[in-house]
Order: structure tokens, then C-alpha cells, then sequence
């Protein structure tokens, strides 16, 4: 199972991650999130990566402008977009690659807005964005084709077993694998990364 680690704000769990065998590193450019970062800051630990690992930007009602500027100053693969306050957003004009962010409250959130065409980030409602901990009702995917779905949303590695009957994509983890917002457990990522890449 392909993991990404979201909330990176250091060269060290950045790197801790990715031994641990991370597909994905997220970096949060939305201000009020305690796991905020700067594009530049973002960047300097970036370009110490080593290649191969997918870069992720979260983005939450951003403007395509500022998108792409900071997808540029960071230099990051990916952009994670939610959008909440029905501001048109012209994905084909963006100049990477994006995923977007379905926050669902009940099954007929998948149904109504989930067609199998592209790939998808589902995470549960709540009013904050991103590391909140609150898990998806697994019983909303049932008779739902789960392969192009990236779940997200109070994942640990107390739980993670029970996803193995549904075919995700990939998942996301953020406090799961934390000490406090923002700052990674070693110990946590290893044995998130270990258990997922047994289902």
C-alpha cells in the first residue's frame, strides 16, 4: 500500500519518512494550520531529498495564481486542492499536476461526487483541514471502487489492518504518526509503513 506522509515541517521527518518507506511527503501551505510551512522553507528542505519520492502541496481556497506561484518557489510535483467557498477553480490551468480533496459527511458525499475518472483524495468533514483525526466510516465504501482513492482521515497503525478488503490507491497519514502537529514520530513511521505495506 502507498503511503504519504502529510504535515512534513523538517529535513528530519522528511528524511526519517523516506527510509521508512514513504511513497509521498505533504508539505501544508495553509496558513492556520499548525503544520504550516513556508514555500521557502518547503524548498530548502526539498531539494535535499533524494529522487524518486512524490512531493504533495496542500492547498485550501487558493487562488490557481497562487498556486502555481508557490508550487514554483517550493518546487513541489503535486497540488492537493481543497476548495469550500465555491470559488471557480480552472484546473487546466495549473501548471503541475493535481489531486483534489473530497471531505465527505456520509456515503451519498462519494456517490454524488465520485466517478472513477480521476484519482481522488477522500478524507472525513470536520471544520479545520488537514491532521484532524477523524476517521472516514469504511461502510461508505462499500460497492465502491476503491482504486483511484487516496484515504485519509484518522489513520494509525492500530487501524490501518482494517482497509485491506478495499483496494485504496494510497493512503494519507498526518497525526497518526506524530508526536504533537507537526513533529513525527520515527518509531510511529516505521511501523505505520511496515503494517501498510502488508495489506
Amino acid at each position: 500500500m502507498r503511503v504519504k506522509i502529510c504535515g512534513i515541517t523538517s529535513f528530519y521527518d522528511a528524511i526519517n519518512s523516506i527510509n521508512a518507506g514513504a511513497y509521498a511527503l505533504g508539505f501544508v501551505f495553509y496558513k492556520d494550520s499548525p503544520r504550516y510551512i513556508s514555500p521557502k522553507k518547503a524548498y530548502n528542505i526539498i531539494k535535499k531529498l533524494p529522487p524518486f519520492i512524490k512531493i504533495v502541496g496542500l492547498f485550501v481556497n487558493d487562488s490557481i495564481e497562487d498556486i502555481n506561484r508557490i508550487s514554483k518557489i517550493s518546487n513541489i510535483d503535486i497540488a492537493q486542492i481543497i476548495t469550500t467557498n465555491n470559488t471557480s477553480i480552472y484546473y487546466n490551468s495549473l501548471d503541475i499536476p493535481y489531486i483534489k480533496v473530497l471531505r465527505v459527511k456520509n456515503k451519498d458525499d462519494i456517490i454524488k461526487n465520485y466517478n472513477n475518472d480521476e484519482y481522488i483524495l477522500i478524507d472525513s468533514y470536520v471544520s479545520t483541514f488537514g491532521g484532524a483525526g477523524r476517521r472516514v466510516d469504511l461502510s461508505f465504501f462499500h460497492d465502491i471502487d476503491c482504486s483511484k482513492i487516496i484515504l485519509a482521515g484518522g489513520l494509525n497503525e492500530n487501524n490501518i489492518e482494517e482497509l485491506k478488503d478495499y483496494n485504496f490507491y494510497a493512503i494519507d497519514v498526518s497525526s497518526g504518526v506524530e508526536i504533537s502537529k507537526g513533529i513525527k514520530d520515527k518509531n510511529k513511521l516505521i511501523s505505520f509503513i511496515n503494517k501498510a505495506n502488508e495489506i
